[in-house]
């Protein structure tokens, strides 16, 4: 597999500690309120439902996710959340893109525009890295438990409409267009296998290998301080890692 960005895959195998948890369900009840908002509460809307199975693969408990669709759709949280997507470069000119929900867009925009500059990069306009990204669907599937071989799976995704598949060691990765990633979800659960995340997010058209491992380690840095970022939804970035570095504890 070639042509995509490793931190997706670098952030899933640093996974995230006990005391992260708070901060997880946090940021994934924050997308289900947004998610029924924008639909009214309609669980059968994609991105409520990806929103929820997502809150459900982290434990996140039912009642969290009922109070969170409820807060949506009635709109009583207090709270009116922004979308925002900002971008920039990081250590070595990669591309860095942010997306973003917040109530006071003006403190978070100098709290990511800080995370930059202090970390080797610097924030751009509107646009200026969105060009090089492409939205994909992405399931992961657990390799533990899963009765098929690498081939078998790639079949039924392929049939389903998947576009590609990567092994990344624990897991596999499926990519998708936006339009097929439902259906390839369902052909995958119709089987019996376990997807743990599905996401619709940018990725990477190309891809800037990083061969020098303290530029990789200042690029990871900036990647993690601005995931922690209370406001991030996500992060995304095109670099990709060199042989040599792939198996480095970041």
């Amino acid at each position: 597999m070639s042509g995509h960005s490793k931190w997706a895959n670098i952030k899933h195998k640093k996974g995230k500690a006990d005391a992260q948890k708070g901060k997880i369900f946090t940021k994934l009840g924050r997308e289900i309120v947004v998610a029924s908002r924008a639909c009214g509460g309609d669980l059968g809307n994609f991105r409520l439902k990806i929103a929820v199975e997502n809150a459900k693969a982290q434990n996140v408990p039912n009642e969290n996710i009922q109070r969170a669709i409820q807060k949506g759709a009635g709109g009583t949280d207090g709270s009116t959340y922004e979308e925002l997507r900002y971008e920039g470069y990081g250590p070595g000119g990669v591309a860095v893109m942010v997306d973003i929900l917040t109530d006071n867009r003006n403190r978070t925009a100098a709290e990511v525009r800080h995370i930059f500059s202090k970390n080797g990069g610097n924030m751009g306009e509107t646009g200026c890295v969105g060009w090089m990204f492409e939205d994909k669907g992405q399931l992961r599937i657990p390799r533990e438990g899963l009765k098929f071989s690498e081939d078998d799976l790639m079949m039924i995704a392929l049939e389903a409409g998947a576009e590609d598949l990567e092994d990344d060691t624990e897991e596999f990765v499926i990519y998708t267009s936006p339009e097929a990633m439902e259906d390839v979800r369902k052909a995958l659960e119709e089987q019996h296998i376990v997807v743990s995340e599905s996401v619709l997010s940018p990725m990477a058209q190309n891809t800037i290998e990083i061969t020098d491992a303290d530029q990789a380690r200042k690029i990871v840095h900036l990647m993690e301080t601005l995931e922690d970022h209370d406001d991030t939804q996500g992060v995304y970035s095109n670099f990709d890692l060199s042989e040599e570095l792939a198996s480095e504890d970041f």
